[in-house]
């Protein structure tokens, strides 16, 4: 198997597909996506603060701040 370099901006760019990919089957319209995941980012001290999840629970509980604190973005 022959390893390719992969840039940061590269992997960047995926993960932030990857986090819109997610998003959009969280609820949030296709419209808000790029708003959402920027909230996103910024939710993350604030959903976990008081919460003792880790790896995909840690996801799940920032997804559930944000339906609470960003109705809008969810809404069809």
């Amino acid at each position: 198997m022959r390893e390719e370099e992969v840039s940061i901006d590269e992997l960047s760019y995926e993960l932030s597909m990857v986090l819109e990919g997610l998003l959009y089957y969280a609820g949030v319209k296709k419209s808000n996506l790029e708003e959402a995941a920027n909230i996103y980012v910024q939710s993350i001290d604030d959903a976990l603060e008081n919460s003792e999840a880790t790896g995909v629970d840690e996801v799940i509980e920032i997804i559930e701040y944000m339906k609470k604190h960003h109705k809008k973005l969810f809404e069809k």
